[in-house]
């Protein structure tokens, strides 16, 4: 199927090396991508990367800006290194930032940026600033490799760059900290009026800051490919704090107005500029791209693709990968990219929490704030040159719902599927490892509003075998119908709103049905109503219950007599797939085939038709139901909890499987 390549791929190691999403030819030839741990520095393939620094094709790409012909001239720094000049700069975070019309032209920008600094990757050493660790907080940094993190999590892999996307080089001259960067974060020239902004994060706003598009570290300021730009103006929102860990990290993007090049062109008119979006929720597939100029000498640009989740408790997303070291704060996350072109769309910023990353717990994370409303009430503010004023605090949005990561999913042990709120629309229930039941409230359109604890954990759901949902007592919602591992069955009626304490007992441990490994409810006789129910024996036998009530198990039909094939089935639920008059059955065999039973009823298993063939990426299959879950509202919408705690849901499936909809990202 369409999406098996992708997820084998993620399964395997995506650490393995390949590089990807280089569709494009041109100035992007393919570069080597990084394997290996995150530790060292990456590098170029020296067949890749020519001493003369990245190139752009004229015929596949923009236009390069004519290079300017001013020479470098030596600069004079006083004792500690610094130069002598102190030309005064807004405090650090000031919601609009004047780098433009006091004195600093180009001129003193390439007389400043001597080969030697801009080759230095990491600020220059002071010792006020080694000893104080909260200097180096706008540093992202990602862990070393170690067991804990996840073998298959991505690694940043060296590109040749992106024509809009750059580096930003800062001389701050604050007479209180007299700090010099070397570039110290990321930007991206994004579409505006007067063709000159480009997309940062808040925390690296303010000084003499200058952008350099693509910018290669084999080359001098003035010998930039596309030119360099200094920036006249930051916009950031007054109300952003840096480096915080509070909710008003949510607020970590800004905006900087650029001058024109030494040649009078705008930066936007030489390397084109990418499309702002809304963050369409937290599930999102993207490419980050940014310069690590803190562990990487050469200072080369990466890029990441990645999927996003939600950042709990904050406006924000996080992706995992490895090698996003100190500098890419501020570049763009790509949703797409047009390689070739040089640009694309873009939906989040390195940024947000703790300057986007670098907290002791999760250095591998990195973050993005939501470009939500007060993003683009900020982009408006830039494109028309207007300081931001958004009062003095900041009242976070209603946060989307997230149904959490992976790592939590990875333990979701069961799942069954019915119409538990009353509401009409689908919902699910899922027992968790440790015995805890949660049930999933359904919006109707294949996604989930809210949650709700049913049982505690190390409760009596700790040694439930299989569950399914079902119409057996006759109420208004949907029932619970439990086998536990002692043989003994409970029935819950209308579990949604009775709960699932007590429940009717419908037979006692020890009993046969300890030797019931599946069980999935459907309308497999005549009945009106989801009120039978197909048993799959650890012997391979397979039989139909019809007409299960709350006194008892119905009629029983053999379907599959002991010993057949059924005994190598790993997983089994049951949907309405094909139409007809009964349900159909799916199962997910031991070898990774899956197959599904149309017309399931009390004369047999039904026709049988293959949907994946045996070794297929579905062996990755960890539990699955099916349901009424989108706008259709039949039950043909499959449910998947992959063994990397990865939750899709296919909906429409019929002979074949659905449009797939990630649920939950992978750990």
């Amino acid at each position: 199927m369409h999406t098996s390549h992708r997820r084998i791929s993620r399964l395997a190691v995506l650490a393995a090396g390949t590089a990807l999403f280089l569709t494009g030819g041109g100035s992007l030839a393919q570069a080597q991508a990084k394997v290996g741990h995150a530790t060292p520095a990456p590098h170029l393939s020296p067949a890749t990367a020519p001493s003369g620094g990245p190139s752009a094709d004229p015929s596949t790409g923009p236009s390069a800006e004519p290079t300017p012909s001013v020479s470098t001239g030596p600069s004079t720094p006083s004792a500690t290194g610094e130069p002598t000049a102190s030309p005064s700069a807004s405090p650090s975070g000031s919601a609009a930032t004047e780098t433009g019309d006091d004195g600093f032209s180009d001129e003193d920008a390439i007389r400043f940026w001597t080969p030697a600094r801009m080759a230095s990757a990491t600020d220059p050493a002071r010792p006020e600033q080694q000893a104080d660790p909260s200097a180096k907080a706008r540093l992202r940094r990602a862990a070393p490799a170690d067991p804990g993190v996840a073998a298959d999590m991505p690694t940043a892999e060296h590109i040749l760059g992106l024509p809009s996307v750059g580096t930003i080089f800062t001389y701050d001259t604050d007479p209180t900290t007299q700090r010099m960067h070397a570039h110290h974060c990321s930007a991206s020239v994004v579409e505006s009026p007067g063709h000159n902004l480009i997309l940062t994060a808040g925390h690296c706003d303010g000084g003499k800051a200058v952008f350099v598009p693509m910018y290669a570290a084999e080359q001098t300021l003035d010998k930039q490919q596309f030119g360099f730009y200094r920036v006249a103006r930051f916009f950031t929102d007054n109300r952003y704090v840096h480096e915080t860990k509070k909710p008003i990290s949510d607020l970590d993007f800004s905006f900087g107005k650029l001058e024109p090049s030494k040649s009078g062109k705008q930066a936007q008119d030489v390397v084109g500029a990418n499309t702002l979006v809304r963050t369409p929720g937290y599930l999102n597939k993207v490419t980050m791209v940014g310069y690590p100029s803190s562990h990487d000498p050469e200072d080369h640009p990466v890029r990441c693709p990645t999927q996003t989740e939600a950042l709990p408790g904050f406006y924000q997303i996080q992706a995992k990968c490895r090698g996003m070291w100190g500098g890419v704060s501020g570049g763009p996350w790509f949703s797409k990219v047009d390689w070739k072109k040089g640009t694309g769309e873009i939906i989040g910023n390195t940024g947000g929490y703790y300057g986007g990353g670098d907290d002791a717990n999760d250095d591998w994370l990195t973050y993005s704030p939501m470009h939500g409303d007060w993003f683009f009430r900020l982009y408006d503010e830039a494109k028309n040159n207007q300081v931001p004023q958004h009062g003095t605090t900041y009242d976070q949005p209603p946060l989307p719902y997230s149904m959490g990561g992976g790592e939590t999913w990875s333990h979701a042990k069961l799942m069954a599927s019915g119409e538990y709120t009353g509401d009409g629309k689908g919902d699910l229930i899922v027992v968790w490892t440790d015995g805890e039941v949660t049930l999933y409230t359904g919006d109707g359109n294949g996604g989930f509003t809210g949650e709700r604890r049913l049982a505690t954990p190390h409760g009596m759901f700790q040694n439930a075998k299989s569950i399914t949902g079902g119409d057996f007592a006759g109420g208004n919602g949907s029932d619970l119908l439990v086998v536990f591992d002692s043989g003994e069955v409970r029935l819950f009626p209308d579990a949604g709103t009775k709960g699932v304490d007590g429940g009717i007992k419908l037979a006692d441990a020890g009993s046969i049905w300890s030797h019931a490994d599946q069980i999935t409810g459907g309308s497999f006789g005549t009945a009106k109503y989801v009120s039978d129910l197909l048993v799959r024996w650890s012997d391979g036998e397979v039989t139909d219950y019809t007409a299960v009530g709350d006194k008892g198990f119905g009629t029983e039909h053999q379907l599959e007599k002991p010993k057949s094939a059924w005994k190598d089935a790993t997983l089994v639920t049951a949907g309405d797939f094909t139409g007809g008059n009964n349900w159909d059955t799916l199962v997910r065999w031991s070898d990774g085939h899956v197959s599904q039973f149309q017309e399931t009823g009390p004369g047999g298993a039904g026709k049988e038709i293959q949907m994946a063939p045996a070794g297929s990426i579905w062996s990755h299959d960890s539990v699955m139901t099916a349901g009424s879950y989108d706008s259709n509202g039949w039950p043909d919408d499959l449910l998947v909890r992959w063994s990397d705690g990865e939750t899709t849901m296919y909906t429409h499936t019929g002979a074949t499987f659905g449009t797939e909809h990630m649920l939950v990202a992978p750990k």
